[in-house]
């Protein structure tokens, strides 16, 4: 009979006795600060750091990478934007990259800290030049979080690609409740997602370079999961408190954020104040649109964009963007 009761005892025990890792920031040893290569934290955490520089820079672009991703991401898109006289900064996130404790989460407000840190780091370098920040999936739902808080740097203009806004309003509920109770019961396990069958970008080449490139990482740990989701949740509910003038890229072919969270994303942010909101749907684009095999028509749209908010884009993604979201505005009104 005691053994009876003791099993499920110790598996209660198992499941409410783990909680998911979450790698916060230690006490700050001094201001934040940057070398050539590095970007060090408030706490001293030094963070990989690269950059592209323009001979005549009349504007600077700092670039946050995506989920399991890093500074690299970049690579293409800033040599490009330096020759259209913009610099680029892009630095490796906590967790990621070659940033310490690897593959682990460092949770929203630490993200969202290290980024505002760095930006007056970047204007303090640049103090007469326009900044404004790029996101690609998570770094997107970085900069939404940080951009909405009550305290928040001061930029020019936000580009969102792809932004990471798959809240939990728009997941089934077993895949949250899975969600939960892994993460709550074995947050180390990995998952690699190499069965789920789906396609980030139709640049097969580049996916393969990412396959083998050691600082791309392929086992993600549960309670990272996690705590996407948690900065996911957050960047969806925080659309309406976005005031500042910005551009949305997303691709129609994007299986890695579905249509549904997206759109419900657009109608907040568009319900608050639509005037200085840009929205740019690309019919081929897939997840990766900075890397896609039509990235450079998605760069060609950023300079112009940069260059002047108030014109039309030059590929027509704007236009195609009103299209479609008129189509779409039953389903819009209705999730």
């Amino acid at each position: 009979m005691k053994i009876k009761v003791a099993c499920p005892l110790f598996l209660l025990l198992i499941v409410y006795g783990c909680t998911p890792v979450v790698i916060k920031p230690g006490p700050d040893v001094g201001h934040g600060y940057l070398t050539e290569h590095a970007f060090v934290t408030e706490d001293g955490v030094k963070l990989a750091l690269r950059s592209w520089q323009a001979n005549d820079i009349e504007a600077v672009l700092i670039a946050l990478h995506g989920f399991n991703d890093y500074r690299n991401f970049f690579d293409k898109p800033g040599d490009y934007f330096a020759r259209r006289n913009i610099t680029s900064y892009a630095y490796d996130q906590r967790g990621f990259g070659e940033s310490p404790k690897r593959g682990y989460w460092s949770g929203i407000e630490t993200y969202c800290e290290d980024l505002a840190t760095f930006v007056n780091l970047i204007k303090a370098r640049h103090p007469d030049t326009p900044v404004y920040l790029l996101g690609e999936s998570m770094g997107g739902a970085v900069i939404i979080n940080t951009m909405t808080r009550s305290i928040k740097p001061r930029v020019n203009g936000i580009i969102l690609a792809a932004p990471a806004v798959w809240g939990r309003k728009t997941m089934p509920w077993y895949q949250t409740a899975l969600l939960w109770s892994l993460s709550h019961s074995l947050p180390w396990l990995t998952l690699t997602g190499e069965d789920l069958e789906i396609t980030p970008s139709d640049n097969i080449e580049m996916l393969k370079a990412l396959g083998q490139d050691p600082l791309v990482i392929k086992k993600t740990r549960v309670d990272a999961i996690y705590g996407l989701t948690n900065l996911m949740d957050q960047a969806l509910d925080n659309a309406e408190l976005l005031n500042v003038d910005t551009l949305i890229l997303y691709g129609e072919k994007d299986e890695i954020i579905p249509r549904q969270p997206t759109y419900l994303f657009l109608r907040n942010l568009l319900s608050a104040d639509p005037s200085d909101k840009t929205i740019a749907f690309y019919q081929d684009g897939y997840h990766m649109l900075l890397r896609d095999l039509q990235a450079p028509v998605l760069w060609r749209d950023i300079a112009a964009w940069i260059e002047s908010s108030t014109i039309p884009l030059p590929s027509g993604a704007d236009k195609r963007a009103q299209q479609m979201l008129n189509i779409n505005t039953l389903s819009l009104s209705s999730n």
